[in-house]
């Protein structure tokens, strides 16, 4: 892969990191602690809040995955190692990257 190859994704992997810190910050207050308080809502109501509680921590989990997977896609650009698998050093086909530019392995190491 030509230097110009691996830059072209740089700005790509930047959005994609402020877009997900942007969603992250727009859900803080849906991972905030469900108030239990049993005089104003009922149990079935408590349950629900919780469990929209736990779908939304899950997601700021994925999302903060996807965000340490971009910036690692970053450094091995500022290294010269985009776009090389890193498990068998193979090229990474361009059709994968430009579908998820933070993938790290070659689709024959990706399923194994």
């Amino acid at each position: 892969m030509t230097d110009d190859e691996q830059t072209k994704f740089a700005p790509i992997l930047r959005s994609r990191i402020t877009e997900l810190e942007s969603y992250d910050k727009a859900a803080k207050d849906s991972r905030a602690t469900v108030v239990l308080d049993q005089t104003s809502v009922g149990r079935l109501s408590r349950m629900d809040a919780m469990q929209q509680q736990a779908m939304a921590n899950a997601t700021s989990q994925r999302r903060k995955i996807e965000i340490a997977q971009a910036k690692a896609a970053l450094e091995r650009i500022k290294q010269g190692e985009f776009g090389y698998c890193v498990e068998c050093g193979e090229d990474i086909a361009l059709k994968r990257l430009n579908h998820n530019p933070s993938i790290a392995t070659c689709i024959t190491c990706a399923t194994g």
